[in-house]
């Protein structure tokens, strides 16, 4: 299942690879990609997989004004 996330702020390409490479990690999350050109967030993940809450936390964390829309 692909999902994709359109974000606001994100204002450092160091901080999206770090924000990729944190939320690779979570359960379910078979790819992420995190584009600091095109402000998206694109995840594959397993069937059922519920990763927003964690998605949200993690770049919130790295990156405290970054906004979904």
């Amino acid at each position: 299942m692909k999902k994709i996330y359109r974000v606001e702020n994100l204002e450092c390409a160091n901080c999206a690879a770090k924000m990729e490479r944190e939320i690779a990690k979570l359960d379910g999350v078979l790819s992420a990609s995190v584009s600091f050109i095109s402000q998206k967030i694109t995840l594959e993940l397993d069937d059922g997989a519920n990763v927003e809450e964690s998605v949200k936390k993690i770049c919130k964390k790295i990156e405290p004004d970054m906004r979904f829309k």
